[in-house]
């Protein structure tokens, strides 16, 4: 699976030349789940145009259905755009924008009861990695995020390992590295649900995944793919990152 995540960039002209710069170019979906997550204004324009091979997502989402919340996109309003996964507690909206375990959670609650697939950032900040409680930070973080998500519903859930100190930075995690903490989410699913959930649930590696890095990173047995922000903004790069996954 890799997803691009757009963050706040790309004008409407600017998506669509992306769109139909890929969309030939995609494998078929039953070989590479890919997936672009953009800002909502785009996400119509980009539905309408997404062919077989692709799926789009938004960036976030409240949730509530409806209600004073200026500013704010309901888990309805994404139904009606055609979209099929949703970002969830990027470390972004945590540390910019003070998001909550428990706001995170009745999102991942919200997504799931109107048919969205939350996307579920989970990770470590530079001074956590260096006190060593990297492993302790993420189960407490799935614990609480993914708290009443039954095991009927777990596996629409997609998790994805971002050490905040990686995102936008250049810094990667390495591969082994990556790939332990990606084992330590898998161990920590099975014992949240069982061993069958944690090995068919999706964890992705997001923190400056990019072309050169990408094989090595999807070739770990438990890193099923990338969740991708600067590396994703180019055609060119964003389909290297895809058939990397091939």
């Amino acid at each position: 699976m890799m997803v691009a995540n757009w963050k706040m960039n790309k004008t409407r002209d600017e998506a669509l030349a992306f769109i139909y710069a890929i969309n030939e170019s995609l494998p078929s979906c039953d070989d590479v789940n890919t997936v672009i997550c953009a800002p909502s204004i785009l996400l119509r324009d980009l539905v309408k145009r997404q062919g077989d091979n692709l799926k789009i997502g938004a960036q976030n989402m409240y949730f509530e259905e409806f209600g004073a919340f200026t500013g704010e996109i309901s888990p309805v309003m994404l139904q009606t755009t055609g979209v099929e996964y949703v970002i969830v507690g990027h470390s972004e909206r945590r540390n910019l924008f003070g998001e909550t375990d428990d706001m995170i959670n009745r999102k991942v609650l919200s997504a799931l009861k109107h048919n969205l697939k939350p996307i579920l950032c989970v990770g470590e900040s530079l001074d956590q990695r260096e006190l060593g409680i990297t492993s302790s930070v993420i189960r407490k973080q799935l614990e609480a995020n993914l708290k009443d998500v039954s095991k009927d519903d777990i596996l629409n859930v997609v998790i994805a390992y971002e050490p905040i100190w990686a995102i936008g930075t250049g810094k990667t995690a390495s591969a082994s590295d990556a790939e332990t903490e990606c084992k330590n989410i898998r161990e920590a699913i099975k014992e949240l649900y069982n061993a069958a959930i944690a090995d068919e649930i999706k964890i992705l590696y997001g923190g400056s995944m990019k072309p050169s890095n990408a094989k090595e990173l999807v070739s770990m047995p438990n890193i099923d793919g990338g969740l991708v922000g600067g590396a994703s903004l180019q055609p060119d790069s964003f389909l290297e990152l895809v058939k990397a996954c091939l």
